[in-house]
């Protein structure tokens, strides 16, 4: 099976979900932040290996406690998505810290920054 395969995008996808309704509804550990979410998932052909990318809104800290938290509860995140997925194998997950989404706004809020003090000195 092709990594970019109907099938595998598919399997990516199911997952994505699952993962994202365990952390949201299921996860008791308060070091897992509320504002967690899932922005994507690899799953490799075999379906032996998992990474998940995961975006947390608030400081570092609370970022790198909560993939403290989620790969704490691993094994309770995989016995549920062996439960709610009917796959050969249960993937193992690794949980990856996403910072794209706070680079983004960083990144824009830069650009309105250059473009006010451009409109600014084109003013005057």
């Amino acid at each position: 099976m092709r990594k970019n395969s109907v099938k595998n995008t598919r399997i990516n996808g199911e997952v994505l979900k699952e993962l994202s309704n365990i952390i949201r509804s299921e996860i008791k550990d308060p070091r897992v932040g509320l504002m967690t979410s899932v922005v994507a998932v690899e799953v490799a052909p075999d379906l032996k290996t998992c990474k998940a990318y995961i975006s947390v809104l608030g400081d570092e800290e609370t970022a790198n406690d909560t993939i403290k938290g989620l790969k704490s509860a691993e094994g309770f995140i995989r016995r549920q998505l062996a439960k709610n997925l009917n796959l050969r194998n249960t993937p193992e997950i690794t949980f990856i810290l996403d910072q794209s989404i706070e680079y983004g706004v960083k990144m824009s809020h830069l650009i309105d920054e250059v473009t006010k003090k451009d409109d600014e000195s084109h003013e005057n």
